[in-house]
This record gives structure tokens, C-alpha cells and sequence, in this order.
């Protein structure tokens, strides 16, 4: 065996045109932001109040996302550091709720050849609802391609503590407090979030420690003397609870506590898709503004190089472990 392609697996977001996906939808300007939150929640009448809700988010952004634009580069900045290694391997983007579709990314390997991947899940941190449900994404699209499909011949292994993708997180903290002295960095309150999820598959997972080991790695290398994590994007109307504390009032109970300002990142995800930037540049910074202080945020890794060469080790990994 050996490895001859890699399936980059990420959650998608919505971009100009129609996915498609619903019969009852309108199919016209506007109408990509309702597909894909309902895309995620259901078409369900019962959830459509969430639905209306979520959608205009991304309305009030401009009614579609980069998220898919961000994480094709950081696709085709691995393809190019393995090639710079000497391994020339097509990497593709498959995506669960828009496209290119999970099967779409599978299909475009198979099209260019290759007959043995390796899966790259897009998620730091692992849960049945990250994780899993990617892994689950691509044994579907491999049995709905058939005899088309590569064979999925490894995964490569989690990296939410990997040195790289810590230095990626720790250089955009960096980045954003520029110009800062080392006192008022030091005062600042760092505060690092993720997705929220329901509290009962928390239980089931290690996601909440692996999230606080980030966090932790990150300010470690960063030299702050405390640092506190918080979740965001739980919805309004569930009937069970999901991970917390919230990000908005982690930032009240930091001016209570007496903080002038916060510096913030999302080291949950990857890049500043739709919902960190409406969850955090939005409704975070209002929170700080009301509650009188400052509020910085720091940008997701994106294809920060030592990320991109985390990615590359892994998939490096997987490729020896399979004795490609």
C-alpha cells in the first residue's frame, strides 16, 4: 500500500449560487445562508425560528461565508509543503454541508488517479460531532463512489497539541497585541473558545480536555501568567445543555473581576469562518464595549506555515505507518 492522495475533510460554508440541496428552496439571491443553516439543523418546521435566526448571521455579514475560500488554501499550502519534502500528493477538500461535497472531494482523488488516501479532519479537537462525524462523512461518500472510490487507508492522527499548530495560535496571538508592552499584555485577560456542544456528548469524548490542553499549550508558549477558555455558537433553543461557560459572559466576569481588556481566539477553529466572526467581532466585542472594556482578537491559525507543517508531519506519519 501506499498512500498516493490525501481528502481534506472540513464542515463547509455557504458560497454565491444555490446548493441545491432542497427541493422547496426559492433558488434565488439570498437564498444560499437558510440552505445551509437548515443544511445543519433540519428541515424540520420546528427548528425553522433557529434557522431564521442563524441565517441572518450570516445575512448580516454579507450572506455567505469564506470559510471555504480559507480552508482551499490551507489545501493547497499542504500540497505544496509535502511537494516541498518530496512527496507529490493531490490533497482535496471534501465538506459536509456545502460544496464541494465530502463525495465531490473523493470523486476529484479518484479522477487524478490516486487509489490509497489518507483522511485529514479539519477539527482540532474530537467529539462525536466533529470528528466522528467527518470519518462517518467519508466511508459514505466511499461506498456511494463504489469500485470509484480510493481506499481510505489511514486517518491522520489528532494534532490539537501538536508544537506547530500551537506556535501557529501563539503567533497570532502575537500578532494581534503588536505594538503592546509586556505589562500590558501580561494585565490583559487571555481568553481562548471553541464550539460549544451538547454537554452529554462531552461526557462521551475528551473534547473539553483536549480544548483546555490547547488552550493551555498556547499560553504557555506565549508566557501569560492566566488564561481562561470559554465556548461560543451554542444555540438559543436546546433542550439540553451544552458546554460552557459562554464567551459573552466569561467577558463580563472579566471586567467584574477588574480586567481593562481581553484578548481573544478562537483556537477551537481554524479559520475566521462566518461564525467567529459574527460569535466574537460581533457579539463578544459588543459584550465588551457595554461591559467598559477593551477587546482584541487574535485570528484563527489559517495557513500559518508551522500549522501547514504540523498538518504536513501527520500526514507524513500516517504515510510511514502504512509503509508508503
Amino acid at each position: 500500500m501506499a498512500i498516493d492522495g490525501v481528502l481534506l475533510l472540513g464542515f463547509g460554508g455557504p458560497t454565491p449560487g444555490c446548493c441545491e440541496r432542497r427541493r422547496q428552496c426559492a433558488r434565488t439571491p439570498g437564498c444560499e445562508a437558510e440552505c445551509f443553516v437548515a443544511g445543519i439543523l433540519g428541515d424540520n418546521p420546528a427548528r425553522m425560528g433557529r434557522v431564521a435566526e442563524v441565517a441572518a448571521h450570516y445575512h448580516e455579514l454579507g450572506g455567505t461565508s469564506p470559510y471555504n475560500a480559507l480552508t482551499e488554501a490551507q489545501s493547497r499550502a499542504l500540497a505544496s509543503e509535502l511537494a516541498r519534502r518530496g512527496h507529490a500528493l493531490p490533497v482535496a477538500c471534501g465538506f459536509r454541508h456545502w460544496r464541494p461535497w465530502t463525495i465531490d472531494g473523493m470523486r476529484a482523488l479518484a479522477d487524478g488517479g490516486c487509489r490509497e488516501i489518507a483522511l485529514l479532519v479539519m477539527a482540532p479537537h474530537q467529539s462525536s460531532v466533529s470528528w466522528d462525524w467527518y470519518l462517518k462523512h467519508a466511508a459514505e461518500a466511499a461506498e456511494a463512489l463504489g469500485d470509484r472510490a480510493p481506499a481510505i487507508t489511514a486517518v491522520v492522527e489528532p494534532w490539537y497539541a501538536e508544537t506547530g499548530f500551537i506556535a501557529a495560535n501563539a503567533a497570532r496571538v502575537r500578532d494581534a497585541a503588536a505594538g503592546w508592552d509586556a505589562a500590558r499584555f501580561a494585565a490583559a485577560e487571555l481568553v481562548f473558545t471553541a464550539h460549544a456542544i451538547p454537554a452529554p456528548i462531552a461526557e462521551t469524548s475528551r473534547y473539553r480536555e483536549q480544548f483546555a490542553e490547547t488552550a493551555a499549550r498556547i499560553a504557555d508558549a506565549l508566557g501569560h501568567p492566566r488564561h481562561r477558555i470559554a465556548y461560543q455558537s451554542a444555540p438559543s433553543d436546546s433542550r439540553v445543555p451544552w458546554t460552557g461557560p459562554d464567551i459573552v459572559p466569561t467577558i463580563r466576569e472579566a471586567a467584574e473581576r477588574g480586567a481593562r481588556e481581553v484578548v481573544v481566539q478562537a483556537c477551537g477553529f481554524l479559520v475566521d469562518h462566518t461564525e467567529v466572526l459574527y460569535d466574537l467581532d460581533v457579539e463578544a466585542r459588543r459584550a465588551a464595549a457595554q461591559a467598559g472594556i477593551g477587546f482584541t482578537r487574535a485570528t484563527c491559525v489559517h495557513d500559518h506555515p508551522a500549522f501547514i507543517a504540523a498538518l504536513a508531519d501527520g500526514v507524513e506519519r500516517a504515510r510511514t505507518a502504512v509503509g508508503a
